[in-house]
């Protein structure tokens, strides 16, 4: 018996990255998970490898930002598995430049992906916790609920060339703390999570032509330059970046019954490092 047997789980942006980890994680110790990733093909093959291994998930794909996905989102957990215990909002992807080469469309993408969307996820989760905790209380007993919001060190310092990423990833710790204090009456932990350098897509070493990934439509170019990376390793006390299976341990953390009485709190992910 996992540590989260008949939980269920919604975990946005897990096709690949930090968020597969966290869905495989949350999934080993014993939740369903709904999964979900921009590029279908993605998210299918992490719910049918939770599935695969005993374990139950499916996929609600698409983007985040789109009108219609929250509701989708939410309705996948209670109607497809029967419940909602865990809210993991993590979809997002960088989009930098320097403020004077950033455009209106780009900067608001960054805040639409990292804030408007958890905005939306958790509001349309609102009311079917609301009315299980109401059943719960009247039948005296007390359930914990979880929602891990992924933030950044960038959202918590600033980072150079990142004005949107970093204004969105702040927005989020807002959001984190006031629904810590709106949520505590249903007994929902509400705890954010940033994020330091990780290994992902997102920040892989430049070798030749940049590399770029499509965002609807939009081609955006991600990896790190070589120099800048050996930089990062040195200022972080470990030495070198985290897996994304270590940055999925920190959310399992707060999403595990040891952290019942913690709440509107920011678990720094970095390895040490603090800038």
């Amino acid at each position: 018996m996992g540590k989260l047997e008949g939980k269920v789980a919604l975990v946005s942006g897990s096709g690949r990255g930090i968020g597969k980890a966290t869905a495989l994680k949350l999934a080993s110790e014993g939740a369903s998970v709904v999964v979900n990733d921009l590029d279908p093909v993605e998210g299918d093959a992490v719910a049918a490898e939770i599935n695969a291994a005993g374990g139950r998930a499916l996929a609600v794909n698409g983007s985040v930002s789109a009108d219609d996905f929250a509701t989708r989102f939410v309705e996948a957990a209670m109607d497809g598995l029967g419940g909602l215990d865990i809210v993991v909002n993590n979809a997002g992807y960088t989009w930098d430049a320097t403020i004077q080469k950033t455009s209106d469309e780009q900067f608001q993408a960054m805040i639409d992906v990292h804030l408007v969307a958890p905005f939306r996820i958790l509001r349309a989760a609102a009311e079917p916790i609301r009315i299980m905790a109401k059943k719960e209380a009247a039948e005296g007993r007390e359930i914990f609920r979880k929602v891990v919001n992924i933030s950044s060190i960038a959202g918590l310092n600033g980072n150079f060339g990142q004005s949107g990423y970093s204004s969105a990833k702040a927005g989020i710790v807002g959001l984190t703390r006031t629904l810590a204090k709106e949520w505590g009456r249903h007994r929902v932990n509400v705890n954010c999570v940033a994020f330091g350098f990780i290994e992902t897509r997102l920040t892989r070493a430049i070798e030749g032509e940049q590399a770029a990934i499509d965002v609807q439509g939009r081609e955006i170019k991600v990896g790190i330059q070589p120099e800048l990376i050996n930089t990062f390793n040195s200022l972080i006390p470990f030495g070198r970046a985290g897996t994304p299976e270590e940055a999925a341990d920190s959310v399992y953390l707060l999403c595990s019954p040891e952290s019942n009485y913690i709440s509107g709190q920011v678990l720094l992910c970095s390895g040490g490092l603090n800038i």
